[in-house]
């Protein structure tokens, strides 16, 4: 490990009434005595002044002393709480680099919080997602990984797994001798209730992606289909530009809301369609690049322009609406990948005097979700925001914890491996297998707290931390 001493400015950069510089390293006596002319004690609040090479005041503030191992890092820290002006906690952040300290890499208190054994790495990264969170739920629930719930059920699954690894790695053992230590029924109880387990945590780690990285949601459709009166409609604010005029979006209008505390990025796109103007078909261009990223494509139609007595969007209604995105449909992948992602919603129907509805169609073969709204008078709208929830799954519940990405996928080859196991004890295969299959496993489930791990996974999830922390 690096026994650099560091330092970084840990608020936010501009005018603020407080200013902190954080210095964490092996040995903060001689660095203390030099910058504020004394040793602090420990944990103890020191009025005092911040000084120069020459002795001079650079300001006066707050220091506090945390020495080793009992600090945020494990190493002596010494925070300095002064004004927070950009020049003052320049000097000061300069003051220290002449003292021997370096400037800290983004996330590399955290990270040296994590080599000393402070912090898990599920629980380091709940630091960055609080301070990154968009909703409060999504904040409630980092705040909980960061208490380490998160960490102790993974923990407690581990455990759960080595003891059934002592099960088998005994009967391996002993399997010439006439004790008998591997009952099949028993071992297929705990296979079973590690499996159950794994699917619970799985279930709240979902919930908890969501909240940490929410989804992305693309509203396209023909010009003038009411994409950005729903942009409007949904954010609570006049977000868009909304004309009678054909082609008024021209570029991508992207916003943040929060949906019962699930986040979304929606995201407005220009009208499909052909078009000689050359900006205009730059929009369509990106709108086409957005809908191949989206996690949800919300397709609208103009209700009145599609007007049939019965009050029902037929298919051949369907396939007109998707006719400026036909090349999608021209290769199966690309059909089903696009399809699978398809919301029609039907708008406008206030001139029509539809009611509101939430169903399906089937389009290519594919039953589509279509939902009829009004995004001028908001009728549907909460039919709508249902279906949004229901197709990620999203429950919204107070036990989801904040998991990312690599979370997911531990616990997923976690469930895996143990399934394979469960696999092995009923078709009779040696016991050597059973028992990889729970090393595996177990392996998987370190990835996740960082007992397993690698310096490039450090390095790629720490340089996404703010500077200071």
């Amino acid at each position: 490990m690096d026994e650099q001493t560091i330092c970084a400015i840990a608020t936010a950069p501009g005018r603020g009434s407080i200013g902190i510089l954080r210095i964490s390293g092996q040995s903060l006596a001689e660095l203390s005595r030099s910058l504020i002319g004394f040793r602090p004690k420990p944990r103890r609040a020191h009025f005092c002044d911040f000084l120069d090479a020459g002795g001079t005041a650079l300001d006066r503030g707050i220091a506090l002393f945390f020495p080793a191992p009992d600090s945020f890092t494990g190493e002596d820290v010494l925070e300095l709480q002064g004004h927070g002006g950009r020049i003052v906690l320049e000097s000061l952040r300069e003051r220290a680099l002449a003292l021997g300290a370096r400037q800290a890499r983004p996330g590399e208190f955290s990270e040296r919080a994590f080599l000393n054994g402070k912090l898990d790495l599920v629980q380091a990264e709940a630091i960055a997602d609080l301070i990154d969170a968009d909703t409060r739920q999504a904040a409630r629930s980092a705040a909980r990984t960061l208490t380490g719930e998160f960490s102790r059920h993974v923990h407690s699954l581990a455990a759960t797994i080595t003891g059934a690894r002592v099960m088998l790695e005994s009967a391996i053992d002993f399997s010439d001798s006439d004790i008998e230590v591997l009952e099949s029924a028993e071992a297929r109880q705990t296979l079973e209730g590690i499996l159950s387990s794994l699917e619970r945590l799985r279930a709240q780690s979902r919930q908890g992606a969501l909240l940490n990285e929410g989804i992305t949601v693309v509203l396209a459709g023909l010009p003038n289909a009411g994409k950005s009166s729903l942009m409007n409609a949904l954010s609570g604010e006049q977000t868009a530009i909304v004309t009678p005029i054909p082609g008024t979006t021209r570029d991508l209008l992207s916003r943040r809301i929060e949906l019962n505390g699930l986040p979304l990025q929606l995201v407005d796109t220009a009208g499909l369609r052909e078009s000689g103007d050359a900006i205009e078909r730059e929009g369509v261009r990106r709108a086409r690049v957005a809908m191949a990223s989206a996690d949800l494509i919300l397709l609208l139609l103009d209700a009145s322009r599609f007007p049939d007595c019965s009050g029902e969007l037929n298919p051949g209604e369907i396939r007109i609406a998707l006719n400026p995105i036909a090349d999608y449909l021209a290769n199966e992948d690309d059909r089903k990948n696009l399809l699978g992602r398809l919301c029609i919603i039907r708008n406008k129907i206030d001139l029509l005097e539809l009611p509101p509805a939430l169903g399906h169609i089937r389009v290519e073969g594919i039953a589509l979700p279509l939902v009829q709204l009004s995004a001028k008078t908001g009728a549907g709208l909460d039919l709508l925001c249902k279906h949004l929830q229901d197709f990620v799954a999203y429950e919204g519940g107070e036990d989801a914890f904040v998991a990312r990405a690599r979370h997911l996928e531990a616990l997923d080859e976690a469930r895996r491996q143990c399934g394979a196991a469960l696999a092995n004890l009923s078709r009779g295969a040696p016991l050597e297998l059973l028992a990889e299959d729970l090393r595996l496993a177990q392996a998987a489930l370190g990835r996740i707290t960082g007992e397993v791990t690698t310096d490039d996974l450090l390095g790629e999830i720490f340089s996404r931390f703010c500077i200071g922390k």
